[in-house]
């Protein structure tokens, strides 16, 4: 039998330095000015002199205590952070500026104050079916849904490339939700035995927005509680039209997908057009009157400077939005923008986005 020695990680080490020394130097502290009250002997004179001194003395230790303590805290947070925005940027991958000819560009806010950690998650791949991309909004925000996201963006990536069919590819994420929760549930309720709890998290839920671009720009989708994406139009008379395929689905969780799910198509995109999807953190967002964030309005205004660049796009969209919410979100706000940079495609009437379900064979 081999036995192999293992060792501590390097890191528990240094953090149990930091915590001995938290709570030793207080105690050294407490010591000295004990000590310099008890034995030094001006600390035993009743006069005005000695008492400034001794008060300045208790007010140097009590300082200096303070001020460890603090640095300390503020080492442990800046530490805390690092990790989050670690597992963030494992999770929510940074988008290549472009793929397969489409310029990208994504960003997220989160609504805990401090944090880069939301419960938004989006990405964007290049398959033999088209690219493909999905956007979602997992209930709750911060490092609780971390794990939610986790499990349906890895399923995502993976099943993207093996579904030919949208359909397909949500069931697929479908599932590994599911599977999720039932983890959690086993975790969060350890006196089930190992078996299926009664009510396992019941309510939790994922809104989920699949899209599918194909090479001519025909765009397909599949819409599970999500907002419907903006389609951008610079230089057009309605520069920002809602590409709306009706009313979507329920969100992933509370109920099962339906027995058919054919995906719909809702039109195409343009070279130099482009396309915002957005979750509801975004236009959710209230002021101080109440009055909800005009997310139209304003790419309307970013979209009257010229071509569309999806990085001013969402640097515009957030300066205004951070501006209207007195720079407190109350959700999280995910953004993802991409413009069409492909060969030109043949002259279509440019009307109305008119969407309609059909099966891809």
């Amino acid at each position: 039998m081999i036995r192999i020695k293992t060792k501590a990680p390097t890191g528990l080490e240094p953090r149990r330095t930091r915590r001995t020394l938290m709570l030793g130097l207080p105690t050294v502290w407490g010591a000295v000015a004990m000590t310099y009250k008890f034995v030094c002997p001006l600390a035993q004179l009743d006069g005005l002199g000695a008492r400034i001194a001794t008060s300045a003395v208790f007010f140097a230790v009590g300082t200096g205590l303070i001020l460890r303590v603090r640095h300390t805290l503020m080492r442990e947070l800046s530490e805390a952070r690092a990790v989050a925005d670690a597992a963030q940027s494992a999770l929510l991958r940074p988008l290549p500026s472009r793929l397969d000819g489409l310029a990208l560009a994504a960003g997220q806010l989160s609504a805990d104050r401090g944090a880069s950690i939301g419960g938004d998650l989006y990405d964007v791949v290049a398959t033999d079916h088209g690219v493909r991309v999905v956007m979602g909004d997992v209930r709750g925000h911060g490092i609780a849904a971390l794990g939610t996201v986790g499990a349906v963006l890895g399923s995502f990536r993976e099943a993207a490339h093996d579904e030919d069919e949208l359909g397909a590819l949500l069931r697929r994420l479908e599932r590994a939700h599911a599977r999720h929760l039932r983890q959690r549930a086993r975790e969060e309720h350890p006196a089930a035995g190992g078996g299926e709890p009664e009510n396992p998290v019941a309510e939790e839920f994922v809104t989920v927005l699949l899209l599918e671009i194909r090479r001519d720009g025909a765009v397909h989708a599949l819409n599970c509680g999500h907002p419907w994406p903006y389609l951008l139009r610079p230089g057009a008379v309605r520069s920002v039209e809602p590409m709306s395929g009706g009313d979507p689905m329920p969100p992933l969780g509370p109920f099962p997908l339906p027995a058919e799910l054919p995906p719909v198509r809702c039109g195409r995109i343009r070279p130099g057009e482009g396309l915002l999807l957005h979750t509801d953190g975004i236009e959710d967002a209230r002021d101080h009157h109440g009055r909800f964030f005009p997310l139209r309005s304003t790419l309307d205004g970013a979209l009257r400077r010229g071509p569309i660049m999806p990085q001013a796009v969402i640097h515009a969209v957030y300066s205004r939005l951070l501006c209207h919410a007195g720079g407190r979100l109350c959700d999280d706000a995910a953004l993802l923008v991409l413009r069409n940079d492909r060969s030109r495609v043949p002259a279509q009437h440019a009307g109305p986005v008119v969407c309609t379900a059909h099966k891809v064979l």
